[in-house]
């Protein structure tokens, strides 16, 4: 299933697209798109009868905002340097372990709305990413195999990083990961049974219409079924979190002097295989 919320910031209501791409309303089924709802597999499965028997009332989707397609978000885990070549191009060695920081709930926003440059920024950069949300509670799984079980989902992320504020201000990473709406994500969570294969997904990104990045998920360190099973054991992972897994090589960061950094006015595209794409305008803090 293709699930996304739709309406005002903070307003949005439930919605799904059926397998001929009509915008059908799900406001009268269930309350939000969840941790909730994607842990209670009764609900899904009349989500899923609904979207197939053509029964559920048609959205008009011309100038009908997309926002995030998860509300009421846990927490978001994220993973660097988890691909091959985005280390090469950092001139970074492959982590042993799989390098963790976190961004908050607010940071993110719908697919297609305005992302801010920091007041005072020169480094922010771009950087196309999977995104893995969980749809059944981890703690302490033993096997790659038990971490893909738990995943609900799949989605778009857009990890925006403010590179100074990252790694030449001091303290952790999570100074130049958390500005104000630095996640993009969306526009659709695909539902697990529709990603037969999280390792087969190409990412790419545009900036100014410049193809940037064009990878693999083929290419990750740890693939997302670990990431999942490493997680588990240094925090419990509950229906609803958000997991970004890393991005392939092609950000400003690992490009020649002067590097291309973000501006206003500049237009950032990206996409992953069956999951949709993204596009914002960048606009002064």
């Amino acid at each position: 299933m293709r699930l996304l919320r739709v309406g005002a910031a903070g307003a949005e209501r439930p919605a799904l697209l059926d397998a001929e791409g009509t915008l059908r309303d799900l406001s009268h089924l269930v309350p939000d798109i969840d941790g909730a709802l994607l842990a209670d597999e009764e609900a899904l499965a009349r989500v899923r009868a609904a979207g197939e028997d053509g029964t559920l009332p048609v959205l008009d989707p011309a100038g009908l905002r997309v926002g995030p397609p998860l509300g009421s978000i846990g927490k978001i885990v994220c993973i660097g340097l988890n691909y091959h070549d985005h280390a090469r191009e950092i001139s970074a060695a492959p982590p042993a372990e799989p390098v963790v920081f976190l961004k908050t709930p607010d940071t993110v926003v719908g697919p297609e709305d305005t992302v801010l440059v920091p007041r005072g920024s020169t480094h922010t950069d771009w950087e196309v990413e999977l995104a893995v949300v969980i749809g059944r509670t981890a703690r302490y799984l033993e096997t790659a195999e038990e971490g893909l079980a738990h995943v609900a989902g799949y989605a778009v992320a857009h990890d925006v990083s403010e590179r100074e504020y990252q790694l030449e201000r001091g303290g952790s990473w999570d100074k130049g990961k958390n500005c104000e709406t630095f996640n993009p994500l969306g526009p659709w969570l695909v539902t697990a049974d529709e990603v037969p294969d999280p390792q087969a997904l190409s990412l790419r990104l545009w900036v100014n219409g410049e193809l940037m990045q064009d990878g693999t998920t083929a290419a990750q360190i740890f693939p997302v079924g670990e990431v999942v099973r490493y997680l588990s054991h240094f925090m419990v992972l509950r229906p609803g979190d958000v997991i970004n897994t890393g991005t392939p090589a092609g950000v400003a960061k690992g490009r020649p002097a002067p590097q291309p950094y973000l501006r206003a006015g500049d237009v950032v595209e990206l996409e992953v295989t069956g999951l949709g794409r993204q596009r914002q305008e960048l606009k002064d803090a």
